[in-house]
């Protein structure tokens, strides 16, 4: 109770709580755990869209006409990798392995700035980044929401998610903006370290996140204290019972498949015109920044003023 006492009294965290709940309800208690939801998910989306635009140049590196069989490794890839996240996930506290899955693609970045500056064969770098960058940003998105679930009770979520969201949707924007600045000066392998200082500061977040989790106690009698703690449990192939058993799961997979196809057509056309367009790598990487940044830019617009009045 000091914490929480200590928490109420910060003339800091009073003043950000007298600004917040101008447009959202939220608790006195819940400011620390908000801000550093924030962060985390900002960071996190940044320093995805600052090598989103390297990966799709260094796809073209690998050529376009080889594009379909990045999309196949990297779906071989996630075939071998979802069945082991799966056990880690059943067998250990994920506020435990959550810092370390960042830290294992913190290491991986290193691993690619270091092959980048080295003169070998580019192409097969090109091709394995082209990969690697995809299965990234499936896993850590991912892993963001499910520790999200950990700490915060349904009550809060309806609350606050949507805004936590928006600071993704911020790191959406600034990233492929910092790459679009950047990369035609320091170089497409030095934004690799500048992703790796968001990432980062990710795990920063993380590790305040359960320490706010462990200190505050949260008024909800529903809500499991020790979430994070305790393993999910289950098998490796339960989803896949899970989804064969629904109607409704199917029907989300038959609309993701739809969906990834189309989507999938389309970026090959893109590559095409980027490719016979612009001939260097930092070119090419600075015209998919800004492709990013205004997609991202209206996909905000739009949720702020069309989809809700659509909902």
């Amino acid at each position: 109770m000091t914490n929480n006492s200590t928490e109420q009294n910060s003339p800091a965290l009073a003043g950000i709580h007298g600004l917040l709940s101008k447009a959202i309800q939220i608790n006195p208690l819940e400011i620390r755990a908000f801000i550093w939801s924030f962060l985390y998910f900002f960071s996190l989306l940044c320093g995805y869209y600052i090598i989103r635009p390297v990966r799709d140049a260094l796809g073209i590196t690998g050529g376009v006409e080889n594009l379909q069989w990045l999309f196949t490794g990297t779906f071989i890839v996630m075939l071998a990798a979802i069945p082991l996240f799966g056990w880690i996930t059943s067998n250990y506290p994920r506020r435990k392995f959550v810092p370390y899955v960042y830290y294992f693609f913190i290491s991986n970045l290193l691993l690619f700035f270091i092959l980048l500056k080295l003169d070998i064969n580019q192409v097969y770098i090109a091709r394995a980044f082209f990969i690697w960058a995809s299965v990234f940003n499936l896993f850590v998105v991912s892993v963001f929401w499910s520790f999200m679930a950990d700490i915060y009770s349904n009550e809060q979520a309806k609350r606050l998610f949507p805004v936590i969201a928006t600071g993704g949707t911020s790191g959406a924007i600034i990233g492929p903006l910092l790459t679009a600045s950047l990369v035609t000066t320091v170089g497409t392998g030095n934004l690799l370290l500048l992703s790796v200082g968001f990432l980062i500061i990710a795990t920063i977040c993380i590790r305040k996140l359960g320490n706010w989790q462990e200190e505050t106690e949260i008024p909800n009698e529903t809500k499991n204290k020790s979430a994070s703690d305790e393993v999910m449990g289950g098998g490796i192939f339960d989803g896949v019972k899970l989804v064969l058993s629904s109607p409704y799961l199917l029907a989300i997979c038959l609309f993701m498949v739809f969906l990834t196809t189309l989507v999938t057509f389309l970026y090959f056309q893109q590559a095409e015109i980027v490719r016979d367009s612009f001939a260097s790598r930092e070119e090419r990487t600075a015209v998919f920044a800004v492709i990013d940044f205004v997609v991202n830019s209206l996909t905000l617009i739009l949720q702020l003023f069309v989809t809700g009045r659509l909902l």
